[in-house]
């Protein structure tokens, strides 16, 4: 029995299914390729968690943006197709760019929001043309990556809360998956959950965590055993941990402070998470920033929160 509650019966989960499509497993990277790790020119990264409100799109806008502050060129795809909120934490109108571009009314350039090197390609909010629709949105939007991959040197997924065949094809394809957890046992069960079906389904032996909302140390750490050797126990998968990011509390300010604050409490531990990410490169320049940026200089070494 686990801290919080995680239950699994040694033996009791099913093979893996063979026969992954030839276009996922020509693109997905293994985790122990590091040839083929280090050869790509840009990384695709699932930001996902399965539970709904642990802090994904938040995550993902903090790291997308700050990543470019360093000079490198990121795109995020907006991926919760109808529930978009994305605009709405960084403050600027809704647009229905996404059915835009679906629909092939408009253009990939002219469906992107542009601030410096971040990009992002915004969903739709309550569309009924695109409710109605039944397109294939996973391919849709693993067209895009693959389209304009070498465009950009990372590429974000924004996975909308849930475990389906369209979230599980999304995290299969990216190179890495970031899991946002919570510490509480729904937020752990359900990444869990996911990661299972990952590992089942697809062969997926390797992912990323982030411990968001954490209110102590002790907390952070009870929350990594727990998950990572739940894991590595019942499904021999494991867990890179990147870090922690603070519970900032409820306040009408949260994404502002969150997202852009320099001085907010999350900030050391947005970048020390972004330096544990890019160490995991033996040498980053491999990776062949766009926009000639500067060495990932993180001065002096950031205290873990």
């Amino acid at each position: 029995m686990s801290t919080f509650g995680i239950r699994e019966d040694q033996g009791s989960s099913e093979g893996a299914e063979a026969g992954i499509t030839n276009w996922l497993e020509g693109f997905r990277t293994s985790s122990t390729a590091v040839s083929n790790f280090t050869q790509r020119k840009n990384r695709l990264v699932c930001i996902t968690g399965g539970k709904g409100g642990v802090g994904k799109t938040s995550v993902t806008l903090k790291l997308a943006l700050e990543l470019g502050n360093l000079g490198h060129k990121v795109l995020v795809i907006d991926c919760d197709t109808n529930l978009s909120n994305t605009r709405i934490k960084l403050g600027i109108p809704l647009r229905e760019d996404f059915f835009d571009l679906l629909s092939g009314t408009k253009k990939f350039e002219d469906c992107i929001y542009k601030r410096g090197n971040f990009h992002l390609l915004s969903a739709c909010n309550g569309n009924l043309d695109l409710f109605d629709g039944e397109e294939n949105l996973s391919n849709f939007i693993i067209d895009i990556a693959k389209e304009h991959k070498q465009e950009y040197d990372f590429i974000f997924l924004d996975s909308p809360a849930g475990v389906n065949d369209y979230t599980m094809t999304l995290a299969a394809f990216c190179d890495d998956r970031l899991f946002v957890v919570n510490p509480d046992t729904s937020s752990i069960t359900d990444s869990y959950a996911l990661m299972k079906i990952l590992k089942n389904r697809y062969g997926i032996k390797e992912n990323l965590l982030i411990v968001n909302k954490s209110q102590s140390k002790s907390q952070y750490n009870k929350v990594v055993k727990t998950l990572s050797e739940t894991a590595e126990n019942f499904l021999s998968v494991r867990t890179v941990v990147l870090g922690d990011l603070p519970y900032l509390g409820k306040t009408l300010n949260f994404d502002n402070e969150f997202i852009y604050g320099q001085n907010s409490p999350a900030h050391p531990g947005a970048l020390n998470i972004l330096k544990k990410y890019v160490d995991r490169v033996d040498d980053f320049s491999l990776l062949n920033p766009s926009q000639q940026a500067q060495p990932l200089n993180f001065g002096q070494e950031v205290q873990s929160i």
